[in-house]
């Protein structure tokens, strides 16, 4: 039931976030207003991100259901303020792809069901095998029918456009770093320091609130140097970060740890509002929350991966260091690649 609920609560924040961003596409036509703009909406998850493990913490103490109930206020408050907005534009009749929707949440689920069972039972289980090869035929499935469709969830020319395809790579390889940290730095400070669960929420607030620092930031450099310079610097810090992590010692104190984390979240905030801002900036405004989508979904299925395959490294608490070390590592990889494709990036000319 606990997986059930969760999955629709992911259906409707997979909604939610693209059309939140199409709205700022038709709020702020002005490409300099439309980045500030961008850094705020960041700022708003940053803000979330570092109130969640906290207030989770809290909550816990309490019961375990209260991490849930708290997104309701939350969600009202939105609706409320939602309800004083007006009106988007509409573009007439556009029919539901089903066949396209079915089939990407099937190459996506069977990917990460097949990333989660192979730390488990190993790649060549039947059950792993079979998924693989579910997601290999949805994901044939989708493109065919992108290209034939009348009225294509995802049109290909857009992902075939440089802009997009490079937007989505990075922002996979942000929430591989970030996120898969989380993952992992949660799991180490309460099993392997003894830390609580508040204590370890306590943990990632330096971080996290550094983050929602650092993601205006992001708008006034994309500004005076080019939106090219805050993604490429966000992810070489994040790089460096996910590095330095792998140094202390399994006896280093906790705090080091908390101050290790930070240039991870501040990379991320100065990478992901500059990535989001140059790709509305280049696609049509009506492709807005298409791109939009597919840069969220290509976001989510990093964080997925990344806890599924790093799960699966520390599943040996003999090697749970060793572990942690590698995953941390693969993630400064896949992070310094990005950098290094961001110099492809075309910034918006006038």
């Amino acid at each position: 039931m606990l997986v059930v609920a969760r999955l629709v609560q992911g259906a409707g924040a997979a909604v939610i976030v693209p059309a939140s961003l199409a709205l700022i596409r038709e709020a702020f036509p002005d490409p300099a207003r439309r980045a500030r703009a961008i850094s705020v909406w960041a700022m708003g998850g940053s803000v979330g991100a570092a109130a969640g493990p906290v207030l989770g913490g809290v909550l816990s103490e309490l019961s375990w259901r209260m991490i849930f109930f708290v997104n309701l206020p939350v969600g009202v408050l939105a609706l409320f303020l939602l309800a004083r907005t007006a009106r988007s534009p509409r573009q007439g009749d556009a029919p539901f792809d089903w066949t396209g929707q079915i089939a990407a949440v099937a190459a996506m689920g069977g990917l990460t069901y097949a990333a989660i069972e192979a730390g488990a039972v190993g790649m060549g289980a039947p059950r792993v095998l079979l998924a693989l090869a579910v997601a290999v035929l949805a994901g044939v499935v989708f493109l065919m029918a992108q290209a034939r469709g009348r009225n294509p969830m995802v049109p290909l020319e857009l992902l075939r456009a440089r802009t997009m395809a490079l937007s989505a790579t990075i922002g996979f390889a942000l929430n591989v770093g970030f996120y898969g940290m989380i993952f992992l730095l949660g799991l180490y400070l309460q099993q392997e320091q003894d830390l609580s669960p508040m204590a370890t929420g306590l943990a990632f607030l330096p971080m996290t609130l550094l983050t929602a620092v650092s993601s205006p930031t992001a708008a006034r450099l994309a500004a005076r140097f080019g939106a090219r310079m805050p993604i490429i610097t966000g992810q070489l810090l994040m790089a460096v970060g996910l590095v330095a992590l792998c140094v202390p010692s399994a006896s280093a104190p906790a705090w080091l740890l908390v101050v290790l984390m930070i240039p991870v979240g501040t990379g991320g905030g100065l990478a992901v509002p500059a990535v989001t801002s140059l790709l509305l900036d280049r696609v049509p405004a009506q492709r807005a929350g298409t791109a939009s989508g597919v840069l969220n979904a290509s976001r989510q299925l990093g964080g997925a991966l990344s806890v599924a395959v790093f799960g699966a490294l520390v599943s040996n608490h003999a090697h749970f260091l060793h572990g942690l070390r590698t995953s941390l590592l693969i993630a400064a990889l896949l992070v310094v690649l990005t950098a290094a494709a961001s110099v492809f990036l075309k910034e918006k000319t006038s």
